[in-house]
């Protein structure tokens, strides 16, 4: 993935979840910015994970020398530790939405959606 798709997709999820969290009381604010920063991130990541895994599969040939072993590939490494990251952070986001805002609009239910897929 070239950097200016990954600015795209990180800029195009900043604002999505900005909109899903612009209820939030005022004195949140500044955590639920940091955090939607953070959960843009990790979803651009774990796109960009994904794609490698994808192409290249889920074992890894690494040279020893004469010989050569197989192993979990260092991507899917990643993705897995990202993936458990990103839910974390996109936890602490939905316990700061108000409670009077209904948490079943198809942007939230989407926003479950990709965090429950786990490929």
């Amino acid at each position: 993935m070239n950097s200016a798709k990954r600015k795209r997709l990180v800029s195009n999820e900043t604002k999505r979840l900005s909109l899903i969290f612009k209820e939030v009381d005022s004195k949140k604010q500044r955590t639920v910015k940091g955090l939607i920063e953070e959960a843009s991130f990790m979803k651009a990541t774990l796109t960009e994970l994904k794609e490698i895994i994808q192409v290249e599969g889920v074992i890894d040939e690494m040279s020893q020398g004469d010989y050569s072993i197989m192993r979990e590939h260092p991507a899917l490494k990643s993705y897995n530790a990202t993936i458990q990251r990103y839910t974390t952070v996109t936890e602490k986001l939905l316990n700061l939405l108000p409670k009077d805002v209904p948490k079943t609009s198809d942007d939230v239910t989407e926003f479950f959606d990709f965090i429950n897929k786990r490929d």
